[in-house]
């Protein structure tokens, strides 16, 4: 089936920030390998203009939803979201003329596929399961251009700490990252704080526990495309492992990524990229736990000090297009 002419080329990957920049390798591939489709990605809709900075539009879709009707009978479907069986059944719901999917028993229709492996980077396993396809894709193929509009003022060449994660488990004390917040700025740094809405208080807690004003927390003025056009323009970026991390990957934005029960060869920053340095104590835990991971807690204030003062400095970020 087609859309204005054109035979449809449908992602599943209906997940947040950081899983849809890992699979951005993986997109491109797709969309070398068949230039006369239209490129339709399923995933929440505030990651739009990101997947569309990549040349894919979004078709709003929620994780494990059944795919809309504006996706079902594509020409080519890939499900880039998980192992299946769920995602599957989903995809195969929406009969594409060919599937591209990992192997997984439960769905006899994938028989034959690429297996999947738990001991592989993220970006890894997406441009893999291409390859084993017959489909091109490099990993390194993750740089990203900015959304269009303007940054807000105050934060070209700043510091940006970004307290917040998803689970307790990828959450760094607050006081911790006040202290490097604090140390920042006693350097001569601008410090700015991000966050979403709902981190907007321990955004705030970071500020004032490092003496900063609240004029410097952002956290719940920008939208993703927002929070893009930040990172793009900051001089360096504190954060834990969470989308701002593959945020600053992508518009290579130095980093210093702090990271607990997941490793680094798993989620973390491109091996071998001088401008982003991954802390981790070594061992492994549950990232959805309710509490900071014990590994996490072992990196201290002077390890992201140490860290930061090793980045390279960063030339000043061109003007973003508005």
């Amino acid at each position: 089936m087609a859309v204005g002419g054109r035979p449809r080329l449908v992602a599943l990957r209906a997940l947040g920030l950081g899983d849809m920049l890992t699979a951005v390798p993986a997109l491109r591939g797709l969309a070398r390998a068949y230039p006369d489709h239209e490129p339709l990605l399923a995933a929440p809709e505030p990651l739009a203009p990101l997947a569309r900075q990549a040349g894919w539009t979004v078709v709003p879709t929620g994780e494990l939803e059944p795919l809309p009707e504006a996706l079902h009978g594509a020409e080519i479907a890939a499900n880039l979201h998980g192992r299946g069986p769920e995602s599957h059944t989903l995809l195969a719901a929406a009969r594409p003329r060919r599937a591209i999917w990992f192997e997984h028993p439960d769905v006899p229709a994938s028989r034959g596929a690429p297996a999947w492996s738990d001991e592989e980077h993220e970006v890894e396993r997406w441009c893999r399961l291409l390859h084993e396809h017959g489909i091109g894709a490099d990993p390194g193929d993750l740089a990203l251009e900015p959304p269009p509009g303007p940054p807000p003022d105050g934060v070209r060449g700043a510091t940006l700490v970004h307290p917040g994660a998803a689970s307790a488990a990828r959450r760094w004390p607050v006081e911790r990252f006040a202290a490097v917040a604090r140390s920042e700025a006693a350097a001569g740094r601008r410090v700015v704080v991000s966050g979403s809405y709902a981190e907007r208080q321990l955004a705030q807690e970071v500020a004032a526990l490092a003496g900063l004003p609240a004029s410097v927390v952002i956290a719940g003025a920008t939208d993703l495309a927002g929070l893009a056009r930040v990172v793009a323009i900051a001089g360096r970026v504190v954060c834990g492992d969470t989308g701002v991390a593959h945020l600053a990957s992508a518009l290579g934005t130095p980093s210093v990524v702090l990271f607990g029960p997941t490793a680094p060869s798993r989620w973390g920053p491109p091996a071998g990229d001088p401008r982003h340095t991954a802390l981790w104590a070594g061992r492994g835990g549950d990232p959805h736990a309710q509490r900071p991971d014990a590994g996490l807690l072992e990196i201290t204030v002077s390890d992201v000090l140490d860290a930061l003062e090793g980045l390279d400095e960063r030339a000043p970020a061109p003007a973003v297009a508005c």
